[in-house]
C-alpha cells in the first residue's frame, strides 16, 4: 500500500501543508487595501515634499517660500526644513513634537538625503522624551533633498502619523492573528505526526549509528514500522552484525600478525613505494637503533645504504633481492621482496636475519682448528722424529735411548692432557654440564689441594704458603670442579715463578661469598695480554716453550667453572712483580 510507504506519507503531508498555506494566503490577500492605503499616504507625502521643495527653490526669500508651503499642507501633515547651515523651520501645525535636525543628520538612512541627495522613505517612532509630542507615536517620514536654486541646500522632511491607517487595519489584524493561530496549530499537528511517524525511527538509527561508530556493536535498532524505514532498520541491524563479525575477525588477524611479528627472531621492515617505513617489529627496531647510533643521530628517514640499494633494486626489477649489512661489529643478511596490490607494486618488505652469532661461530671454528692444529703439530712432530730415530738405530747408548723414550712419553702425555682438556671444555660449554653442589668444609678442602703441590714446590725451591680464614665453616659448591680451579691456578703460579720465589693461597668468606686468591711473585703477565688470558689457547708466553708452557686451555676451563657457580674471577699482574687471581663464589 502506498499509504504505508514513506513516499505516501510525505505526499499526503505536503498536500495538507500546501492546502493550509493557500488558505492563509487567500485570507491575507483580502488585506491588500491596507497596503493600498499605505501607498496612497506615501504618495501624498511625497507630492507634498516635492511641492515644498519646488516652492523654496523658486522663492528667493526663505520666509516667503515657507509661508506659501504652509498653505499646502493638511492638519495631519507636519514639515521640517533643515538647511546646510543647521537652520531648521517647523510647520505651524506642530504642537511640541518637533524633531531636531541632529536626529535626521545622525540617522544612517536620513543622512543620505544630505550626503547623496537621495529621497528617503522611512517609518519611525517619535522620541519618547524631549520635545516630542505623543510619546511612542509611529509616523511615516519622507525626506526630500533641497539642493537647487538660489544657493539653497538642505532637506525637507514631511511626516504624518500612521494612527489612521492602524485604525482601519485592526479588524484585519484580528483575522491575520486567527489565521496565524490556525496555521500554527495545524503545523504543530503535522510536525508532531512527522516526528513520531518518520523522524523518530531515524533518530534512533542515528543514535545507534554513533554507538556503533564508538565500537558498541551490540546496539540494536527496533523495527517500529513495515515501510522503508522499517526495512532500513532491519538492514542496519544486519549490517551491524556483519560489521561486528568482520571487526572481530580483523582484530584477531591483526593481533595474530602482531604476535607473529613480535615473536619472530628475524627483523621485518615494511616500506611504502617511496621508501617510507610503515611497520617494524622489535628485532628490526633494534637494527635501526644500532644504525642511528652508528650515524650519531636519530634521523628516522636515514637507512643503511646497502638496504636502500636493495629496496630500490627490488622495486625497479620487481624481483627479490638478497644482500648483507654490517656495522657495530654485527652482521645481517637482508632479503627484500616487493609487495603488490592488484598487480601494482605498493612497496616492499625487508627481512633481516642477524648472522652475528654464525659469523662468530665460523671464526671460532676456524680459530679452534688453527689452534688445535698448532698445539698438536709440535708434539706429533717430536713423536715422529724421536720414534724414527729409534727405528733407524740412530741412538747408540742406553742413556740416549731412555732419553728419547722419555721425550716420547712426555709428548704423548701432553697430547693426552690437551685432548682431555678439550673434552672438559666442550662439556662445560654444552647443556650436558651440571654441577654437583654439596656443603664442603673449606679448610680441609684447601689444605688437601695445597698438599698436592708441596713436593713440586720443594723441588723448584718455591715457598708455598696458605692462609685459611674460614676455620670450620662449610660452603656449597662442586668440590671436584673447584679442586680443578685451584689446581690450575696453583700449577700456573708454580710454573711461572722462578726458584726462591713465593706462591701464596688465601681464602675467606666475605659478604656471604667464598673468596679464593692465588698470588705469586713470578714473571707476571704483560698488560696487553690481561684481557685475553681466559680465552682458549691464548698464551702470554708467545714462545710456547715446551715443558713450561701449557695447552692454553687451563684458564678457559677455570673461567667456565666459575661462571657455572655464578661467580667471578679477576686477574691482576705486573711484569716482574707477580700475578694474583681472585675467585668469588656466591652462596646462592
Amino acid at each position: 500500500m502506498i499509504w504505508k510507504s514513506v513516499v505516501g506519507k510525505l505526499w499526503a503531508t505536503i498536500l495538507l501543508l500546501v492546502a493550509c498555506v493557500l488558505f492563509i494566503l487567500t485570507i491575507l490577500l483580502m488585506q491588500f487595501f491596507r497596503n493600498y492605503i499605505l501607498d496612497e499616504m506615501t504618495g501624498q507625502l511625497m507630492s507634498t515634499a516635492s511641492k515644498i521643495a519646488v516652492m523654496l527653490k523658486h522663492n528667493e526669500d526663505m520666509r516667503t517660500g515657507l509661508d506659501v508651503a504652509w498653505e499646502l499642507i493638511s492638519e495631519e501633515t507636519k514639515v521640517v526644513v533643515v538647511t546646510d547651515d543647521n537652520r531648521v523651520y517647523y510647520s505651524p501645525n506642530q504642537r511640541g513634537e518637533k524633531l531636531s535636525p541632529s536626529y535626521f543628520r545622525n540617522d544612517p538612512d536620513f543622512s543620505e538625503v544630505f550626503s547623496e541627495g537621495e529621497t528617503v522613505q522611512k517609518r519611525i517612532r517619535l522620541p519618547e522624551e524631549g520635545d516630542a509630542g505623543r510619546d511612542g507615536e509611529e509616523v511615516l517620514v519622507i525626506g526630500k533633498p533641497l539642493n537647487e536654486g538660489n544657493g539653497k541646500k538642505g532637506a525637507v522632511f514631511v511626516y504624518q502619523s500612521l494612527a489612521v491607517m492602524k485604525e482601519t487595519s485592526r479588524a484585519t489584524t484580528r483575522l491575520i492573528f486567527l489565521a496565524a493561530v490556525i496555521a500554527f496549530i495545524m503545523t504543530t499537528v503535522f510536525a508532531f505526526f512527522l516526528s513520531t511517524r518518520i523522524t523518530s525511527p531515524l533518530r534512533k538509527m542515528r543514535v545507534a549509528a554513533f554507538e556503533v561508530a564508538r565500537g558498541k556493536f551490540d546496539t540494536k535498532v527496533p523495527k517500529l514500522t513495515n515501510d522503508e524505514i522499517g526495512e532500513l532498520a532491519t538492514a542496519f541491524n544486519q549490517m551491524r552484525k556483519k560489521l561486528k563479525i568482520n571487526m572481530h575477525a580483523l582484530n584477531q588477524e591483526k593481533e595474530q600478525l602482531a604476535g607473529i611479528l613480535k615473536s619472530m627472531a628475524d627483523g621485518v621492515i615494511t616500506f611504502s613505494k617511496d621508501g617510507t617505513i610503515l611497520l617494524t617489529n622489535p628485532p628490526a627496531e633494534s637494527f635501526l637503533q644500532l644504525w642511528y647510533y652508528e650515524q650519531g643521530g636519530d634521523d628516522l628517514q636515514q637507512l643503511p645504504p646497502a638496504l636502500v640499494d636493495l629496496f630500490a633494486k627490488a622495486v625497479e626489477t620487481e624481483q627479490e633481492q638478497v644482500g648483507e649489512v654490517s656495522f657495530q661489529g654485527r652482521y645481517w643478511t637482508v632479503i627484500v621482496s616487493p609487495l603488490y596490490t592488484e598487480g601494482n607494486i605498493r612497496g616492499a618488505v625487508a627481512v633481516l636475519r642477524d648472522m652475528t652469532r654464525e659469523k662468530k661461530l665460523d671464526k671460532l671454528r676456524n680459530d679452534f682448528v688453527a689452534n688445535v692444529s698448532h698445539e698438536l703439530r709440535t708434539p706429533i712432530a717430536m713423536l715422529q722424529g724421536y720414534s724414527e730415530a729409534l727405528i733407524d738405530d740412530v741412538v747408540t747408548t742406553e742413556e740416549e735411548r731412555k732419553e728419547f723414550i722419555k721425550v716420547i712419553n712426555e709428548e704423548s702425555e701432553r697430547m693426552g692432557r690437551l685432548v682431555n682438556e678439550l673434552l672438559d671444555l666442550a662439556r662445560m660449554q654444552s647443556d650436558q654440564f651440571q654441577l654437583k653442589i654439596e656443603q664442603v668444609p673449606i679448610k680441609p678442602f684447601c689444605n688437601r689441594v695445597i698438599k698436592k703441590f708441596a713436593g713440586l714446590a720443594r723441588e723448584k725451591n718455591i715457598s708455598l704458603e696458605s692462609r685459611i680464614e674460614s676455620g670450620d665453616e662449610s660452603f656449597p659448591f662442586d668440590p671436584d670442579r673447584m679442586e680443578q680451579v685451584l689446581t690450575n691456578l696453583i700449577d700456573n703460579a708454580l710454573r711461572h715463578t722462578p726458584e726462591g720465589g713465593r706462591v701464596e693461597i688465601r681464602q675467606g668468606i666475605r659478604d656471604d661469598k667464598l673468596w679464593l686468591e692465588v698470588s705469586d711473585n713470578g714473571s707476571g703477565i704483560p698488560e696487553e695480554d690481561l684481557p685475553f688470558v681466559f680465552e682458549r689457547f691464548y698464551k702470554a708466553d708467545k714462545a710456547r716453550t715446551r715443558g713450561r708452557s701449557g695447552t692454553g686451555l687451563g684458564l678457559a676451563i677455570v673461567k667456565n667453572i666459575v661462571d657455572a657457580h655464578r661467580g667471578t674471577i679477576e686477574v691482576k699482574s705486573k711484569i716482574g712483580q707477580g700475578t694474583t687471581f681472585t675467585v668469588m663464589i656466591p652462596r646462592k
